[in-house]
């Protein structure tokens, strides 16, 4: 090599350690990203509504759905209060989070909460079973006291009335993912805040959310 291709090496050589170096460090920080846009897309943070609550003219106190023993559920019973909806599954890594969601239901029942189980087998197939099936899965596992609905599909164009009204307001990009999606809708029926699967029930985003809706509530 000449006295010149030498000069150039040298020069060279500096800037591309520091840029294999800066590549290598941002390894991680890539690795992270990727793992968090996984399955449950890009929700994995709570969600803010990207649209003026209540756009459609219409409330989750406009859809009815089935209770899981047959009865109808308006969702106008609940006026006045404030509803954690979560659409579940019986054999998903997930199904633990029951647990929690039972013990938010239990703090905050008596203040005006309610915790909306609706199993779906939109993801995975991991809700195969039948409305009395789920049912005893749910009493007899986790001791769930809360209300469920029968298997609904949230997804797609054949989503239940109520989960095609959550796209309208919210937009597609944030209808559940997986399952035990989660959104917080106020006492007037309007939506709150979307939370993504990964974030338990008892997280403070959560629990934050609720109090503050519960107080919302209790004040207008």
């Amino acid at each position: 090599m000449d006295t010149e291709n030498q000069a150039v090496s040298t020069l060279q050589m500096p800037s591309l350690r520091r840029r294999l170096v800066g590549t290598i460090a941002c390894l991680p920080v890539i690795a992270a990203a990727l793992v968090a846009l996984g399955p449950f897309g890009s929700n994995v943070q709570a969600q803010q509504i990207s649209k003026k609550p209540g756009a459609t003219g219409m409330t989750a106190h406009d859809f009815e759905l089935t209770g899981i023993d047959g009865a109808p559920m308006p969702l106008k019973q609940y006026k006045g209060k404030v509803v954690l909806l979560v659409n579940t599954a019986s054999q998903c890594g997930f199904t633990p989070q029951y647990a929690d969601l039972e013990k938010v239901w239990q703090q905050y029942r008596a203040r005006g909460l309610v915790v909306l189980g609706v199993p779906s087998n939109d993801f995975g197939g991991q809700e195969p079973g039948s409305a009395a099936q789920i049912k005893e899965f749910c009493e007899v596992n986790f001791n769930i006291d809360f209300p469920l609905t029968e298997k609904q599909v949230v997804k797609g164009p054949n989503a239940h009335p109520l989960y095609r009204w959550i796209a309208a307001e919210l937009g597609e990009d944030a209808l559940p993912k997986w399952n035990f999606h989660k959104y917080l809708i106020g006492a007037d029926g309007k939506l709150v805040q979307g939370f993504a699967t990964p974030v338990k029930p008892t997280d403070a985003k959560i629990t934050t959310a609720i109090e503050m809706a519960l107080l919302k509530a209790k004040t207008s």
